[in-house]
């Protein structure tokens, strides 16, 4: 291998990997810049079809790749956030939005990198603000993409003399199949469609002898760009081993969609050639061959995304054929496993909260379980409550230790703006307090089993005012599980403004306890268990109160004031 071979080798793969880097600081940077926006993206997801495929193609626009929206998909099918019609509808339209890369890539702004480079340096190195430096970040990635395009445009160059490689070129573009099975195995290597699509631009843009003709041609292209959108399908494949079955169908439908799309368009590739040329600016082949393909990209991805728009049920069929439900059900997964953290979605921060959020919800739900039995098992010497409470807090501490390790991965990706790193740390606490929300039932519980034990004996109106207590937290349990899982704030000052009553109750059944002691209609052995079982209730209202300030908006930071300084005044 010769030195200029060498220097052509190491310049395309220097250049690759600017570009790749820069697309992926772009994404970041978008992500950020987009910030609480894209949790409103998020959330019409599950809407319609149609809006699905729109708001796919908005959230692959923002991160720059449509593997990581069906990766997102996937995780959400897996997480039942979405049903396997919606996650199809959200795969077309990322198909689409993937396009938008292309379509960039094809201006001439040659002359415009470095200032592009350089502005985007200033606004993102130098401000204090963060919103500056995260839109300085989206620019400074915008220039670094065309300089890694520039670089592998110039070292190509020499690859039009050079008959070996127009002998190669040849036969790819005389053998559409070839072409297809090339740009799968490219973007198979790097993992980006995207970036393969931009290395077959540049290719393209190469002039033969003449300095007019392209030394690939739209038709040789073509091929090529088809085998680029199957090759994509691959990330999706890999994301969804060990998923759900509907997972697996999600990313079954992303490879049903390209391949089915690109066998029929290689039925008609002189024509649609034609086709894209006539749509096209006109022009020397190299001047407008990186449009051509950008278009050709766009309207394969606008035109299969139609065709198969209203044929979504025909599609949920094909994949539920290629992945059967099989004979056996799987057996019912241990409740100490999470059932929505997805480490493939770590990338997409918004995305990742909304997984935990489900997850912290239905340990909260365990603990509201937690709550009925250490009920029954205080009040009415249940044994069977007693070990079911025993249960659950093992699954409960095991589950906030995955909760906690996941968030704590999602910091580390360096990819939360501030407010998001605000909202991890929050949700941190969170799953520590729904743990010692539990912990308090487990306290109750073992109060219960030395009730059974010693024979103590509460009367009547006793045990009528713990059954109150009890009543009145699971209520604001309730509510808690309810402001978590819809991230309701409204819900969540419900909450806040209720432990003031649980703490005024726990005041006055201690006082009407103390009154029946004086009377000595009540025990005084009894006095150990009935205050510390008050007392855990009202740690639980503070819990739940703690895990509603969690969720509440800045705007409600005067109501977290004033209960902190109210209970500094307490202290």
């Amino acid at each position: 291998m010769n030195s200029e071979m060498v220097t052509t080798i190491t310049g395309l793969l220097g250049g690759l990997a600017v570009f790749i880097y820069g697309m992926n600081l772009m994404s970041e940077g978008l992500q950020k810049a987009a910030g609480e926006k894209m949790k409103k993206v998020l959330s019409i997801l599950t809407k319609n079809p149609v809006v699905g495929m729109l708001a796919g193609a908005l959230v692959t626009a923002v991160l720059q790749s449509s593997s990581a929206t069906t990766v997102m998909a996937i995780g959400f099918v897996s997480a039942g956030l979405m049903t396997l019609p919606q996650a199809i509808s959200v795969i077309f339209g990322a198909n689409i939005g993937t396009t938008m890369t292309a379509q960039i890539i094809a201006f001439k702004i040659d002359d415009f990198i470095w200032p592009i480079v350089f502005i985007g340096f200033v606004l993102y190195f130098f401000p204090k603000k963060e919103s500056i430096k995260n839109i300085g970040q989206s620019i400074f990635a915008f220039g670094l993409l065309f300089v890694g395009i520039t670089t592998m445009s110039n070292v190509m160059k020499p690859l039009a003399d050079s008959p070996v490689f127009l002998s190669m070129i040849e036969r790819v573009a005389d053998i559409p199949i070839l072409g297809v099975c090339v740009g799968a195995l490219m973007t198979l290597v790097v993992q980006s469609s995207s970036a393969t699509i931009a290395v077959l631009q540049n290719f393209a843009s190469q002039p033969m002898a003449d300095g007019v003709t392209s030394i690939l041609g739209l038709t040789g292209a073509i091929p090529i760009l088809l085998g680029d959108n199957i090759g994509t399908t691959i990330t999706a494949l890999l994301a969804s081993v060990g998923q759900s079955k509907n997972a697996k169908r999600t990313a079954a439908a992303h490879c049903v969609f390209n391949v089915t799309g690109t066998v029929v368009f290689m039925c008609f590739i002189p024509w649609y050639a034609k086709f894209i040329q006539f749509i096209s600016p006109k022009g020397p082949e190299i001047e407008v061959i990186s449009r051509q393909i950008a278009n050709a990209h766009t309207f394969f991805n606008i035109t299969n995304t139609i065709i198969w728009l209203p044929l979504i049920p025909l599609m949920v069929k094909i994949v539920m054929k290629l992945i059967p439900e099989g004979k056996q059900q799987a057996a019912e997964q241990p409740l100490y496993l999470t059932k929505f953290l997805d480490t493939n979605v770590l990338k997409q921060p918004e995305a990742a909260m909304r997984l935990a959020v489900l997850e912290l919800t239905r340990i909260t739900e365990y603990v509201t379980e937690m709550a009925g039995h250490a009920k029954k098992a205080f009040l009415n010497g249940d044994k069977e409550a007693m070990s079911a409470v025993d249960d659950l807090e093992d699954v409960v501490d095991i589950l906030q230790d995955s909760i906690t390790n996941y968030l704590s991965s999602l910091c580390k990706t360096g990819k939360l703006t501030q407010g998001q790193s605000q909202r991890v740390a929050g949700m941190i606490r969170a799953a520590s307090d729904i743990e010692r929300i539990g912990d308090q039932y487990t306290s109750i519980t073992n109060f219960a089993k030395l009730k059974r034990e010693k024979e103590y004996t509460f009367t009547e109106e006793a045990m009528g005012e713990l059954e109150e207590g009890f009543n009145h937290v699971q209520e604001m349990l309730r509510l808690t599980i309810r402001s978590l899982h819809d991230s309701d704030p409204e819900t969540a000052r419900q909450v806040v403004h209720q432990q003031e009553s649980v703490e005024d109750l726990e005041r006055r059944l201690s006082r009407r306890h103390m009154e029946r002691l004086n009377l000595g209609s009540c025990s005084p052995e009894n006095t150990v268990a009935f205050t510390d079982v008050l007392h855990d209730l009202e740690c639980i209202g503070e819990y739940c109160s703690d895990i509603a300030e969690m969720l509440l908006d800045d705007k409600d930071s005067a109501v977290k004031m004033e209960k902190i300084d109210q209970r500094m005044n307490e202290a």
